[in-house]
């Protein structure tokens, strides 16, 4: 029997848009089979949680606009599971938000907060960290983290630096980093107490409404006004009229950078954010000439390094190319660098502008 105080936040309200031309605005990569495996990164996710949460304490937060969409692809959960925001606020009103609902229903639980976009390899492995996290909650007011150890000085992650000293499995975190540059990342990886930030966040209920009280009490006003009215009929027009008023601001800045009762696990699975095509290529087996390969059928001669996607079984042929991103979707065909895949968004934004919003 899986425990009944065990509650997940699922995070599915990002548009990835790095993952363009497969991920829009209208249908973002969440809601994709990214890796060609038969499932889609939010049914991964929402499977892999399952595996230690009842599957009806898995809420979902996303935007009003994925609703549809999170129903087609997670055909059983209910309509009390799906928290939606009615506008983009970043991570703190949404987590505050629904961390009210799930206290409301259960004052005695644990949650755990994850994206729906993360790959993880051993999901045993996963469980355990989270088991270990949530009984370190249920008896202490705590704020808990998982951080990933870093293989190579990556700046494009943040960093979570912990207490020296501490010889338990459990980490006291001195302080949060922000994206660092290259040689600021290398003097953290050789200080040895430094891992990646990955998001991914467990606590009570009791715990976090606290610390939103403590740390942002106009939010924490905001959205405990509503208590009364949540999990009832009347919690929509509330949401609807009050939602937009919040601040836009992160879990991470709004909580975590400013709370002293921050804890954190070293994880002990493999894991990667996919926030890029290069970070999904790095996931992916490779041909003998370290080509990826995702759902096409293909011909290469003279190619090296490449990323390549389309829908199932079309025929791609490419000859003479190395290191590119070549991603078939529909009625745009991208041929890029992987080089420059942090231009992908710029690029978004000039096909938007160049012929129309439909193509983002």
């Amino acid at each position: 029997m899986k425990n009944k105080n065990y509650y997940a936040i699922l995070m599915a309200g990002g548009v990835g848009s790095r993952f363009w031309p497969v991920s829009t605005q209208d249908f973002p990569k969440q809601f994709h089979d990214m890796l060609g495996t038969g499932d889609t990164l939010i049914q991964k996710t929402f499977h892999r949680l399952a595996q230690l949460i009842p599957e009806e304490n898995i809420f979902i937060l996303t935007n009003e606009s994925y609703n549809d969409l999170v129903f087609e692809q997670l055909p059983n959960v209910t309509k009390r599971q799906v928290v939606l925001e009615p506008a983009m606020r970043n991570t703190a009103p949404c987590i505050l938000y629904a961390a009210l609902k799930i206290q409301k229903e259960n004052e005695d639980a644990v949650m755990i907060v994850a994206p729906s976009d993360h790959w993880i390899e051993d999901e045993e492995a996963f469980s355990n960290n989270v088991k270990t996290a949530f009984d370190y909650c249920e008896s202490n007011d705590a704020l808990m983290t998982l951080g990933i150890t870093p293989t190579f000085p990556n700046t494009g992650y943040g960093y979570i630096e912990y207490d020296k000293s501490a010889t338990t499995e459990i980490k006291q975190v001195n302080q949060f980093r922000e994206k660092p540059n290259y040689e600021t990342a290398k003097s953290f990886i050789s200080q040895g107490n430094f891992l990646w930030n990955a998001g991914i966040f467990m606590w009570s209920a009791k715990s976090v409404i606290s610390a939103f009280k403590n740390n942002q009490p106009k939010l924490y006003q905001l959205f405990e006004s509503g208590y009364s009215v949540y999990n009832t009929e009347f919690e929509d027009d509330f949401i609807r009229d009050n939602y937009e008023k919040a601040e836009n601001i992160s879990v991470d800045y709004a909580l975590m950078e400013k709370s002293d009762n921050v804890y954190v696990i070293p994880a002990t699975f493999d894991w990667n954010d996919l926030g890029t095509w290069g970070s999904l290529y790095d996931k992916l087996d490779k041909d003998d000439n370290d080509n990826a390969v995702v759902n096409a059928k293909t011909l290469l001669e003279d190619a090296h390094g490449n990323m390549i996607r389309s829908k199932a079984n079309k025929i791609v042929v490419v000859d003479g190319l190395k290191d590119y991103i070549i991603v078939d979707k529909d009625e745009v065909l991208l041929i890029f660098p992987k080089a420059k895949e942090q231009d992908i968004k710029k690029v978004l934004q000039n096909v938007k502008a160049t012929f129309g919003e439909e193509y983002g």
